[in-house]
């Protein structure tokens, strides 16, 4: 049996996926119980690796999996090697820690058929949000026993259903070895939330001859189970922002004049940035997210830090809203006497998918009894560094989209109560091989 008729056989995907479907549920929640932020997921690596090895795929980890000096929003050495020391305990291997030793975590998992065709990659986020999770009893990890065992991280965007998407592809491959041509590329990515992963696997080269691209979320939008979107467009460029005052500490009440406040310069600042004039040429978005400063009533404040992002329609446009917020930032503090650092920490670029995928999407799920509806696009209205790995095969010809699974959502993203429906996970699976087999079978022709 080809990989064209695979495509549109619903016995052997009604086989497959009830045998995958008890795997899907526990590797998600193993990860869901596991969170680790980005720059740590050590553990989510380790455990990935151990899943894919007995299949056969040629696994990469550690520094070489990305170009170290690309990489963004890297936590310190203390706070690295607290969380090394964490996955040691449950049970990581040292050596495995060695590898990824100072936050380089991630994988890239690689399988050649041996046989002409094309270079197939995926993008599959691992990392978790600084997000305590609910224990409200009405939240299903809670119900069931696998809410967060890290308090203060959360995965709570997805990334668990994620990383467990791409094992179960993995397994499709696997089992699809000897109708399958070409070659498939599996890339584990840590740091997408910050938009600070992306750019330093893309510089790495995994993407530089790949004939075709697909990544994609769970959620986005509360959608049913069965629901698919072929192409998603709207991403917009990003770039998050810290930004540390320095100002003079001082008696509030005996020498306020010997100090320089560098409290009133961050919420100046905060406020300030709210004023920066929207462009004629799209849609353009400035947040402060935090705000810290001082260190107690009666002393001038000596230090403020605020972390801030900027998002544009287009690249050229958050460029726009970086280049005033910086001008801002500097003026203010110059204006309260504080010296001022700036640091970049992650960016995300705009892109579009490619339109050809809808159509290949809506005939490989048709017959899908899974699938029960490809919508064609939607409009993000995010950001998302998977954007460098879609231009980066884009601008070497290649073809690149990014799809959405539909499922209902309790409560949205980056939310203490987020979650969705596991059977999206089997969906996804599904839309993925068979967009895959479709997609070489007409290749063929």
């Amino acid at each position: 049996m080809g990989a064209g008729e695979i495509t549109m056989d619903k016995r052997f995907w009604a086989d497959f996926l009830a045998r995958l479907r008890p795997q899907l549920t526990e590797w998600r929640r193993d990860f869901h119980q596991h969170p680790e932020l980005g720059w740590t997921e050590y553990r989510t690596t380790y455990h990935i690796a151990q899943i894919l090895k007995p299949l056969g795929f040629d696994i990469t980890v550690g520094k070489d999996v990305l170009v170290s000096e690309e990489r963004m929003g890297v936590p310190t050495e203390e706070e690295l090697h607290t969380c090394e020391q964490r996955a040691v305990e449950e049970g990581v291997p040292e050596a495995w820690v060695e590898k990824m030793q100072g936050g380089h975590t991630g994988l890239v998992a690689q399988w050649d058929t041996g046989r002409p065709g094309p270079h197939f990659a995926f993008r599959f986020d691992i990392d978790a949000l600084p997000i305590l999770e609910s224990q409200e009893d009405s939240h299903l990890p809670q119900q069931h026993g696998f809410r967060s065992r890290h308090e203060g991280e959360m995965h709570a965007c997805g990334h668990d259903g994620h990383a467990t998407i791409g094992l179960g592809l993995a397994h499709w491959i696997k089992r699809m070895k000897d109708e399958l041509d070409g070659r498939f590329t599996l890339l584990f990515q840590p740091a997408e939330e910050g938009s600070r992963g992306a750019k330093a696997m893309v510089e790495k080269g995994w993407l530089d001859d790949v004939d075709y691209f697909l990544s994609g979320h769970i959620g986005i939008q509360s959608l049913p189970v069965g629901h698919v979107v072929a192409t998603t467009s709207g991403f917009l460029a990003t770039t998050k922002m810290n930004v540390l005052f320095h100002g003079t500490s001082a008696h509030a009440g005996f020498a306020p004049e010997q100090g320089k406040n560098a409290l009133l310069a961050a919420a100046a600042t905060a406020l300030h940035l709210q004023g920066i004039t929207r462009h004629s040429e799209g849609a353009t978005r400035i947040n402060v997210g935090t705000l810290e400063a001082g260190s107690g009533r009666n002393i001038i404040a000596d230090f403020g830090k605020i972390q801030l992002e900027t998002r544009g329609e287009t690249t050229a446009l958050n460029q726009y809203m970086v280049q005033e917020a910086q001008r801002i930032i500097q003026a203010t503090a110059r204006l309260y006497d504080v010296d001022v650092e700036i640091d970049i920490v992650g960016e995300g670029i705009g892109t579009e998918s490619d339109q050809a995928w809808i159509s290949v999407v809506e005939q490989a799920c048709a017959s899908s009894e899974h699938i029960q509806h490809v919508a064609p696009h939607i409009h993000a209205g995010g950001s998302e560094d998977v954007t460098y790995m879609m231009n980066r095969v884009q601008d070497q010809g290649g073809q690149a989209t990014y799809m959405v699974f539909g499922t209902p959502l309790p409560a949205g993203h980056h939310h203490p109560q987020f979650d969705y429906d596991e059977d999206v996970l089997a969906v996804a699976v599904e839309a993925l091989g068979r967009t895959v087999a479709y997609q070489l079978s007409t290749s063929e022709e």
